[in-house]
């Protein structure tokens, strides 16, 4: 990753780590290398990520990295205080989504939280310069499909889920989505 790159995911996991309580398990879909976990290191209690790209499971005293897909190769068993989703959706193809929710709703402990962000749509272009430019490597950027942030709120709705907090950040290229599972739902 170029240093345009981390800057990016660093201001991701710092919009995100706002939500993430003192003694907190975590969820991280799409974790990459585990950068967000040691950035939590003085808040979280155990941090799990998921990525397609590892091409081995990792593990430290405070988290574990496992190549592979969610749902199919989390942790039995487990369920979560936070899942986060930080630059994630945008690479979910649409056919996936309402399940990747559903998901969510299954994995997380009652009253948890999904942390989302997600870039609005004309990022894709100024990402495609910034890597012509070789300023990022623009980490999957082939997956980019023009992802629209308010499918955000309708694919973690009610009853499943209430919207705790929605905000743009970084001049409105990226959008901030929280949400908190209802524990009444079915």
């Amino acid at each position: 990753m170029k240093a345009l790159d981390r800057y990016l995911q660093r201001v991701r996991i710092n919009k995100a780590k706002k939500y993430i309580r003192k003694g907190d398990t975590v969820l991280d879909i799409g974790s990459v290398d585990g950068v967000m976990f040691e950035a939590l290191q003085d808040i979280i209690e155990k941090g799990f990520g998921i990525d397609p790209t590892l091409t081995q499971q990792i593990e430290t005293p405070l988290y574990t990295l496992i190549p592979g897909y969610f749902p199919e190769v989390s942790p039995k068993g487990l369920q979560y205080d936070v899942i986060t989703m930080l630059a994630v959706l945008e690479h979910i193809p649409t056919q996936l989504q309402i399940e990747l929710a559903n998901n969510c709703f299954k994995h997380l402990k009652p009253g948890g939280r999904v942390v989302i962000t997600v870039p609005s749509p004309q990022v894709d272009t100024i990402l495609a310069i910034l890597t012509t430019l070789k300023l990022i490597d623009g980490m999957s950027l082939e997956e980019h499909y023009g992802y629209d942030p308010a499918q955000t709120i309708h694919l973690f709705s009610a009853p499943q889920f209430k919207l705790v907090r929605k905000q743009s950040f970084q001049f409105g290229l990226n959008n901030l989505f929280v949400f908190e599972k209802n524990n009444n739902a079915i």
